[in-house]
């Protein structure tokens, strides 16, 4: 009887549906709920996620890491893995992203990053431009307003828009962190237009996010398709993004 149990177990692990991910910071809760929706229909599929910068992920897919599929902060990593022969299928854009300015504390950041400029502030997390998509954006969005050099002082980097939300909710006054990150069951305290502001989407050019299919295998585009599905896309808007219909 022992033996037929384990069998049993050994065909069932067998047969799981093995979907290795790679995450981009900002998609890191929504993507949790896009699991667990496909997951109903699917459910031997077995996802598992790697939340990082998009800049470190693209490194470790292009230097042999076992993705199947890249979900980016932009479009120029996957691009650039896409030139490379990485994948036979060109990236896609699944949402676009928008920034935010966020607080826990009693700052006024009703007039979004001109509100830094208050000298109370003394601490702002922003992401690394150099890693993190957000970041550049972000750093787009300060130099427009001519703030990039007078704020940077103050700047406390994030290798991720992740860390730097972390960063935020721990050490800085305040963040400049993506929107989407805000929405989630784990921030739902904090309330738009008390803690945090849209940053104006005509500071720095649009957070295009692309996904990228690396493997060819069946399990592996079906998740990939699901992520431009009607069902995913309506969890995508819930958490900020803007999403084409």
């Amino acid at each position: 009887m022992k033996f037929i149990i384990l069998l049993f177990a050994i065909l069932n692990l067998l047969s799981a549906q093995n979907i290795r991910v790679a995450v981009a910071a900002n998609v890191s809760y929504a993507i949790k709920d896009v699991i667990s929706a496909y997951k109903k229909e699917n459910k031997n599929s077995n996802i598992s996620i790697t939340v990082g910068s998009s800049g470190k992920l693209a490194t470790q897919i292009l230097n042999g890491a076992p993705y199947d599929i890249f979900l980016s902060a932009n479009t120029s990593y996957p691009k650039k893995l896409y030139e490379k022969k990485v994948s036979n299928v060109p990236p896609k854009v699944y949402v676009k992203g928008l920034l935010a300015l966020f607080t826990t504390k009693d700052f006024n950041i009703s007039k979004g990053l001109d509100s830094l400029t208050n000298p109370k502030i003394k601490k702002i997390a922003i992401a690394n431009y150099k890693t993190a998509p957000y970041g550049e954006a972000a750093k787009e969005a300060l130099e427009k307003l001519n703030l990039y050099n007078k704020l940077k002082p103050k700047f406390i980097y994030g290798e991720s828009i992740g860390q730097t939300l972390i960063f935020t909710l721990k050490a800085a006054d305040v963040g400049i962190v993506a929107k989407s990150l805000l929405y989630s069951k784990e921030l739902s305290k904090y309330k738009e237009g008390v803690n945090f502001v849209e940053i104006k989407p005509t500071l720095y050019n649009p957070i295009k996010q692309a996904a990228l299919l690396i493997s060819n295998s069946k399990e592996a585009t079906n998740f990939y398709n699901f992520l431009f599905s009607k069902e995913a896309k309506d969890i995508f808007r819930k958490y900020g993004y803007i999403v084409d219909d």
